[in-house]
């Protein structure tokens, strides 16, 4: 069977081809795709400004937050049926190697791939998809296939507060450094705690954007000479107890260990793969900060689909996706997210005529 498939043979260099699909293992599943989203890291590896990507091995198929249906399923397959509407996991680990096995992270693998980034595991910039049964997951049947590519952006922000030991409530301030959507998935789950939340954002349509999606106040770092000081002024002069880096920003990265109050807990999500950013360590120490990183999620994909389930109808998800360009103008879909990085909540990719 053949299909058109993108991939990215270097910076600015995406081709979509046309190829033979390989027949399906017993534990695969062969997926017809629906909806793909456009994602930052995408951007930065279509760039070349991110070492994520590993276009110098090979090239490879981006697109990590995708939806589709399950068109065919290998012999062994049981918890995938024809028709279902399905999403995956994006860091896949064997489970097999010494480190998965001691219960670290998908990160730690030995024989870690990761969808929609290396050649050895193809995204969602094609017409269809080959991904195994343990990475693949069933969304309800009244989901569309939009708010299930957002399943993977949610499940981020999700793990990066409640799977990083972050774990708010109702007595926490929740700092949150960054409003574009890794950030607003972040806020959305910290405000089900009954937090409150702060977003820490300079582009002031993201600012606006979050205060629809979970934030409580909004504030522009590059108004404050003294960004801790007004952190402290918002919380009642103890500073953040959570705090979460989801820009992936060096200044924001900068920003971390100062804002935060004593014993805060912080959470970082966003990727500054290749970067080395100056931070002020003996803040670690003297206010004893409690710091975790988020490697990929671990078995985390149910619960975050479960969790989507209970409060997809307290937020307009739909009003995200703010641009829609068909599989067929991809690339004028990529060339379009990196020249409007302010403007464009997400850029979604569809497949249907």
């Amino acid at each position: 069977m053949k299909a058109k498939i993108a991939f990215l043979y270097g910076p600015k260099d995406l081709r979509v081809e046309e190829v033979e699909l390989s027949s399906l293992k017993p534990d695969q599943i062969l997926i017809k795709l629906k909806a793909c989203g456009i994602c930052g890291s995408d951007i930065e590896c279509y760039e070349g400004l991110s070492a994520e990507g590993r276009y110098d091995i090979a090239p490879y198929t981006p697109g990590h937050e995708w939806a589709g249906q399950a068109v065919e399923v290998g012999s062994d397959v049981t918890s995938v049926k024809p028709g279902n509407k399905v999403v995956g996991d994006c860091v896949l680990p064997c489970n097999n190697c010494a480190n998965c096995k001691d219960g670290m992270m998908p990160s730690a693998c030995l024989n870690m791939r990761e969808v929609g980034f290396r050649p050895d595991s193809p995204g969602g910039w094609g017409e269809y998809m080959i991904l195994e049964e343990q990475y693949t997951h069933v969304i309800p049947d009244d989901w569309d296939y939009e708010l299930g590519a957002w399943v993977e952006t949610f499940n981020v922000g999700y793990w990066g507060l409640w799977g990083t030991d972050c774990n708010p409530d109702a007595s926490d301030s929740v700092a949150i450094i960054g409003g574009g959507p890794i950030g607003l998935t972040a806020a959305m789950t910290a405000k089900t705690s009954g937090a409150k939340v702060i977003v820490i954002e300079p582009i002031a349509a993201r600012r606006e954007n979050a205060l629809l999606y979970g934030a409580d106040v909004c504030v522009d770092p590059t108004k404050h000479d003294d960004l801790e000081a007004e952190l402290k002024r918002l919380t009642d002069g103890k500073g953040p107890s959570v705090v979460v880096e989801c820009s992936g920003n060096d200044a924001g990265i900068a920003s971390l260990f100062d804002i935060a109050g004593h014993n805060c807990r912080i959470g970082l999500i966003g990727h500054s793969i290749g970067r080395k950013v100056n931070v002020e360590l003996g803040k670690i120490i003297w206010k004893t900060l409690k710091i975790t990183g988020s490697g990929g999620t671990k078995s985390w994909f149910p619960r975050t689909i479960r969790f989507l389930s209970r409060i997809k109808d307290k937020y307009d998800f739909a009003a995200l996706n703010t641009h829609h360009f068909h599989f067929r103008d991809l690339n004028k879909a990529v060339e379009f997210a990196c020249h409007n990085k302010d403007v464009a909540r997400k850029v979604m990719l569809t497949y249907d005529d």
